[in-house]
């Protein structure tokens, strides 16, 4: 909106040409989130105080977690409008990507808000049945990748899929590419719901993994950066990166509020929203096989969750963790809350920085 707005005026003043350099709009876009989480966070605390909106605590879980009962959810909202808004200003809407990213983002949120709503209203931890939500999230996922394939026909996206180190070998899928789609933003938005757990540690991760991905973003939309690293050129990409920008911004205003002691969960209305953008970013820019490092540490969780689930039924009761998702097997051998927050941090900065690496490597 106020790119359209400010750019013609370079005829005026040179300063304005300054708006036309996706660098400038990313920093703006992302200044703009921060700015936006951080103002509005109490506003929306005190909202959801009100009504009380307050979250319900699964009674298997860690037992210190009880203490938590009641704190305000459905923070995701801040999360999702601190990124919508600061995109609408500054990015170049004529982008149909950056359409796709936002809507995908908002319908994810919507899953989440309601299952939100429904733990609320029926004072459990219980929402959703988990049948009822994978099919909801699976029939998103068919959507947006349908939108994609069809994208793809009319020579808008590329449907071939690019392996990372492997340069030569790109399979062209067509409509096979739904169901692959479809699986990475079921699986991404699922891995990030079940690392939201403790407080700041899946606002922290997901504020990684954006930052992570606007650099990939723009790298991607780059011609030259995309030639000298030898990827797919993806020219959407680029105003992209405003998006992504803005998101990474509001994940770190949220985090103001969400650090330990919480004093707002995102809910799966945030959960949901943020697993599934990041899918779609990194199916928008032809880099879904480095989400496995970009969102390593989310994967991590969700993979803890499937062995546990498997090796509990196959061996008829034993356990591989004392619990998961991981995140609360390390706090069962004794770590504090804090403690286990920051390394995975660490762990999740290090995987991200290694995903950037490989782009030279390659």
């Amino acid at each position: 909106m106020l790119y359209l707005l400010l750019v013609p005026l370079k005829n005026l003043s040179i300063f304005f040409n300054v708006f036309r350099y996706i660098t400038v709009r990313t920093a703006l876009a992302g200044i703009t989130a921060l700015l936006l989480g951080l103002l509005l966070g109490p506003v929306v605390i005190r909202w959801l105080k009100k009504r009380q909106l307050g979250q319900e605590i699964r009674s298997d879980g860690p037992q210190s977690h009880l203490l938590k009962k009641g704190t305000p959810s459905m923070g995701g909202i801040l999360i999702i409008g601190a990124t919508l808004v600061p995109t609408l200003l500054w990015g170049n809407l004529s982008n149909s990507s950056v359409w796709l990213a936002m809507a995908g983002m908002l319908s994810f949120g919507l899953i989440g808000l309601w299952d939100d709503l429904l733990k609320i209203r029926r004072k459990n931890s219980r929402g959703l049945g988990v049948r009822q939500k994978l099919a909801l999230q699976v029939l998103l996922a068919a959507a947006v990748g349908g939108c994609l394939v069809v994208m793809g026909l009319h020579g808008r996206f590329d449907l071939r899929l690019s392996f990372p180190f492997i340069k030569q070998w790109t399979p062209l899928l067509g409509w096979l590419y739904l169901p692959w789609i479809t699986f990475i933003l079921v699986g991404s938005s699922n891995s990030v719901n079940m690392a939201d757990g403790l407080d700041g540690l899946a606002i922290g991760l997901a504020f990684v993994s954006a930052a992570a991905l606007t650099a990939l973003c723009y790298i991607t939309g780059n011609a030259v950066w995309a030639r000298y690293l030898d990827i797919t050129f993806v020219r959407s990409a680029a105003e992209l990166t405003v998006f992504a920008g803005a998101f990474a911004g509001a994940c770190l205003g949220f985090l103001w509020y969400n650090c330990h002691p919480a004093q707002v969960f995102m809910g799966d209305a945030g959960s949901l929203s943020i697993g599934g953008t990041l899918g779609l970013l990194a199916i928008l820019i032809k880099q879904e096989f480095l989400l496995l490092a970009v969102a390593g540490v989310f994967i991590l969780e969700s993979l803890s969750v499937l062995i546990q689930v498997s090796y509990f039924k196959l061996s008829g009761g034993k356990r591989v963790f004392r619990m998961a998702p991981l995140h609360h097997h390390f706090e069962l051998k004794g770590w504090a809350e804090a403690k286990v927050v920051v390394r995975f941090w660490v762990l999740g900065v290090v995987l991200a920085l290694f995903s950037l690496a490989t782009l030279k490597l390659r």
